[in-house]
């Protein structure tokens, strides 16, 4: 089964939080045992999973890529001035994959899972969430 989650963003680079939004699918799904598969629709977004008890760690992923892929220096933005960020979602990755054991995403205490901005803001990202079982 295959749903999408619709998101707004309001900075030009950020990670949003949509661990609760995939949880929801999850437990609708009532699939116990298989695969969970969360993919971000677009060339300049990525999915990451990373920890989630502050926003620290959020502001030093956003931080770094900056510091590696700086805005305004790339042959892409020519066309349309984001070179950095389909450099960034690139590096990153559009999807992750969690396993799914007892109905539930076996992350760990401090994992979550986010949606990664690189071209912002947008009114509408979409992330496609599919639930594949091992039954």
């Amino acid at each position: 089964m295959t749903e999408s989650i619709k998101i707004s963003t309001n900075k030009k680079n950020a990670l949003y939080d949509i661990g609760p939004q995939v949880e929801k699918i999850v437990a609708s799904s009532e699939i116990d045992s298989g695969l969970v598969s969360v993919f971000a629709r677009g060339a300049t977004a990525a999915i990451m999973i990373q920890e989630n008890w502050d926003d620290s760690v959020q502001n030093d992923v956003v931080n770094l890529l900056s510091r590696l892929i700086p805005h305004g220096v790339w042959e892409h933005d020519r066309q349309d001035n984001n070179g950095d960020s389909h450099l960034k979602a690139g590096l990153v990755g559009p999807s992750e994959t969690i396993p799914l054991r007892d109905g539930k995403m076996a992350l760990s205490t401090w994992q979550n899972i986010f949606f990664c901005e690189f071209d912002g803001p947008r009114n509408v990202r979409e992330i496609a969430v599919t639930i594949i079982s091992d039954r």
